[in-house]
């Protein structure tokens, strides 16, 4: 899973999902820009910084890094591009950095030289599977999706979902936080197609109206189109579509989920799915 891309999508369409998790909800998020850097004439790239929009305030800046990976010396990189950030814009009088871990453990040891800044506000750690959901934020929750269990993860989106739905009576906004449900459920599952997980997430009317939605539709149309012109268009499509169900099966019993479950997901009788598992397995 790509995880530092899918914190930039998360972080450039809902800044507020950031300054949730930090624990800052009195900031303005329409103030600050996210935006990912490179640093002149070096091979450092930062993560992500928000940027106030207004220079003359007093708001800092952010760094945010993503580290999903032990690196032994990742504070020497870090604190690196951060003070070279600072020397490259003069301008700049008041930043924090912010660490997104999945967990402590990949939290490295080498913290001697900085353990003034790291003992200080100025430098926030965030591990992601401590983070407290006890007051019910969707927007903390979402983020907490990405660190979920393969076993549970498509439970819990659809859990999120219908939170959504629920609590988000903004059209527009609900339409968005749906599908960066499904964005991360993506990355999460790269061997499941758009389609397969459409059909595990339970997709309704208003979902379908998605822009995702829209790109499963089209691809399963052409596949229609093309199956169409050797059998006949109808049936090739109704062929094309049961084959796609057929062939899905293995991937989603190994995802633990049982023979009932495949039923349902895929819209089939338990009949038929197993015996397509024993056809299979002949």
């Amino acid at each position: 899973m790509q995880t530092d891309k899918i914190f930039y999508s998360i972080f450039q369409a809902f800044p507020s999902i950031f300054f949730e998790i930090v624990g800052d909800k009195t900031v303005n998020t329409n103030a600050y820009e996210f935006v990912s850097v490179e640093l002149k004439d070096t091979a450092f790239r930062i993560d992500g910084v928000f940027i106030p929009r207004d220079e003359t305030t007093n708001q800092p800046l952010y760094f945010v890094e993503v580290q999903f990976q032990l690196d032994l010396t990742f504070y020497r990189r870090l604190f690196a591009e951060i003070f070279l950030y600072l020397r490259q814009n003069e301008s700049v009088n008041f930043w924090r950095a912010v660490v997104i871990y999945p967990q402590r453990n990949l939290d490295p040891e080498d913290k001697l030289p900085y353990r003034l800044l790291l003992n200080s506000p100025q430098v926030q750690c965030i591990y992601l599977d401590e983070l407290d959901t006890a007051e019910n934020s969707l927007q903390v929750a979402i983020v907490k999706l990405i660190i979920e269990r393969e076993e549970t993860a498509v439970e819990r989106g659809r859990e999120l979902i219908l939170q959504a739905k629920q609590q988000l009576v903004d059209e527009t906004t609900r339409k968005q936080i749906i599908e960066l449900i499904e964005t991360i459920l993506l990355y999460k599952f790269t061997r499941l197609s758009r389609e397969e997980l459409a059909q595990m997430l339970g997709i309704d009317d208003e979902f379908k109206k998605s822009r995702m939605y829209q790109s499963i539709k089209e691809d399963g149309l052409e596949e229609g189109r093309q199956q169409g012109r050797q059998q006949g268009r109808q049936q090739g499509l109704e062929e094309g579509k049961l084959q796609a169900k057929l062939e899905s099966i293995p991937r989603l019993l190994a995802l633990g989920l049982s023979v009932e479950q495949v039923a349902v997901a895929l819209d089939l009788t338990i009949e038929r799915v197993q015996q397509a598992v024993e056809n299979q397995s002949g």
